[in-house]
């Protein structure tokens, strides 16, 4: 019982579901960190069910993947979560990413007042492993 309900709190990885294939070497990662902060407010259930499935319908089929972590725990049981929330985005090449991005750039940003507050990191990343 206890751990289907972890299972249940802890499982926010939504697919795109065009594809299923693995994560490889050499795909671009684009991972959008949520710091948390205190006073500020993230409403997961907006994040996972309408923005990131938004988003990979307006990215199209370069998007091979995307995930969302939700924080649960820091460090130490002391530690307070370091980010709200973590979505990652997959691509094939930096270019595929920067075509998609840009002509939607706008809808993408004018929706993340509807679910938070803070302002995101984006860092993007060549998968190694």
């Amino acid at each position: 019982m206890v751990f289907g309900v972890l299972f249940t709190l802890c499982n926010c990885q939504p697919t795109v579901s065009n594809d299923t294939s693995k994560i490889e070497r050499g795909m671009i990662k684009v991972t959008v960190l949520y710091p948390n902060e205190e006073g500020r407010s993230f409403d997961m259930s907006y994040y996972a069910e309408k923005h990131m499935p938004m988003v990979a319908s307006l990215f199209g089929e370069v998007l091979k993947k995307y995930a969302i972590d939700r924080g649960i725990a820091g460090r130490t049981p002391d530690d307070s979560i370091p980010y709200q929330a973590i979505g990652y985005f997959y691509f094939d090449q930096l270019s595929d990413y920067e075509k998609a991005f840009g002509p939607n750039a706008e809808t993408i940003l004018r929706d993340i007042p509807n679910y938070t507050d803070i302002q995101p990191i984006v860092q993007i990343s060549e998968v190694l492993y």
